[in-house]
C-alpha cells in the first residue's frame, strides 16, 4: 500500500473527466501544477530557515 500503479491513475484520470469534462481539464491540471510548485517552493523556503536557525544555534554554542 502506498503506490500508485498504472490501472489506479488511470482511474483516478477517468473520474476526473467525467467530473470536470474535457474542456476543464487542462485548467485544473495547471492550477494543480502551480499550486505544487508553490507548495514545494514554502516547503524548500522553511526547511532553508531551519537549517539557517540550526547552523546560527552551534555558532552561538561555541561561543
Amino acid at each position: 500500500m502506498g503506490r500508485i500503479g498504472a490501472t489506479e491513475l488511470i482511474l483516478i484520470l477517468a473520474i476526473a473527466l467525467i467530473i470536470f469534462g474535457p474542456s476543464k481539464l487542462p485548467e485544473v491540471g495547471k492550477s494543480l501544477g502551480e499550486a505544487l510548485g508553490q507548495f514545494k517552493a514554502h516547503a524548500n523556503k522553511v526547511s532553508d530557515n531551519a537549517t539557517a536557525d540550526t547552523k546560527k544555534d552551534d555558532e552561538n554554542k561555541d561561543i
